[in-house]
């Protein structure tokens, strides 16, 4: 299944997202040579709550907005897990976000 394939490999960028950094769902999808696919990322991060290994929190929109915050299990997890990793974040969206962005590499 195309899905679970796509899926895996979304992972497998998500577990190299340094602590303190944050990439997007869109600079996944570009990674793995999907630049349309941010909403599949996005599915992805989803199904992988109740893999530990997984830094979902890691992942935020193009802005810096924490919009898959609703997805974790209690308020302010996500932003709880950021700031733990020392990112600043004020009305769900990450202060100088560029400076934490993280680029994952093209997957040739």
């Amino acid at each position: 299944m195309m899905e679970e394939n796509f899926f895996e490999r979304v992972y497998a960028i998500a577990r190299q997202i340094p602590e303190g950094r944050v990439t997007s769902y869109g600079a996944i999808a570009k990674a793995l040579g999907t630049a349309r696919s941010a909403r599949m990322v996005g599915w992805a991060m989803n199904a992988s709550h109740n893999m530990d290994d997984i830094p979902a929190h890691r992942v935020v929109n193009r802005k810096g907005l924490l919009s898959g915050k609703h997805h974790f299990d209690g308020t302010n997890l996500m932003q709880q897990l950021l700031e733990n990793e020392g990112i600043e974040v004020v009305d769900n969206q990450i202060v100088d976000f560029e400076k934490h962005f993280w680029q994952p590499m093209m997957d040739l």
